[in-house]
C-alpha cells in the first residue's frame, strides 16, 4: 500500500471574513468528519489585509454555528507570496480573487476557482443575512465535491 502523502488547501477571499473563512470552516469540519485531518490541511486568506487578526463576520459565524460548524477561532490574514508554495491547492472565491492571485504567482501549488467554471461565490458583506445564507450552501455543496475529487485523486 503506498504512503499517503497529506495535502495542504487555501481558500482565498478579499478580506478572509466572509466566503473564504466559511469555505475554510465548511472544509476543515468536513475532513474532519471523514477522519482525514492527518492527511489534509486547510487555511483560508485574504488577497487585500483590511481585517488583519479579526475573527469572521459575526453573520458568517452565526451561518456555521447554526448547522454545528465552529469558526470563531479563526482569525483573517493577508495573502503571502510564500502561500503559493505552502499550499497544494489554491482557491480563489472569484475571478477578481483569481486574476490577482495569477498575477503574483510564481509556481507553486494549483490555481483554480472555488466553484470551478461555476461561477463566483458571491460577496454578501454589504448584504443581508440570505446573502451569508447562500454562501455558506454554495460551500457546503463545493466542499462535498471537493472532498470526493482529493479523496479520488490522492487515494485517501
Amino acid at each position: 500500500m503506498p504512503t499517503l502523502r497529506p495535502i495542504s488547501i487555501l481558500f482565498v477571499c478579499t478580506g478572509n471574513i466572509c466566503r473564504s473563512p466559511t469555505a475554510h470552516a465548511v472544509f476543515e469540519h468536513m475532513v474532519r468528519e471523514a477522519g482525514l485531518s492527518h492527511l489534509i490541511t486547510v487555511d483560508s486568506a485574504g488577497t487585500h489585509g483590511y481585517h488583519i487578526g479579526q475573527q469572521p463576520d459575526a453573520r458568517s459565524i452565526a451561518v456555521a454555528l447554526s448547522r454545528g460548524v465552529d469558526m470563531r477561532g479563526q482569525r483573517a490574514r493577508k495573502f503571502d507570496l510564500a502561500d503559493f508554495g505552502k499550499y497544494d491547492y489554491i482557491f480563489a472565491m472569484d475571478q477578481g480573487h483569481h486574476t490577482i492571485l495569477a498575477a503574483q504567482r510564481k509556481g507553486g501549488g494549483e490555481l483554480s476557482l472555488f466553484l470551478g467554471n461555476g461561477g463566483d461565490v458571491p460577496d454578501p458583506y454589504y448584504g443581508e443575512a440570505e446573502g451569508f445564507e447562500r454562501v455558506y450552501a454554495l460551500a457546503e455543496h463545493r466542499c462535498a465535491e471537493l472532498l470526493a475529487e482529493l479523496r479520488d485523486r490522492h487515494g485517501f
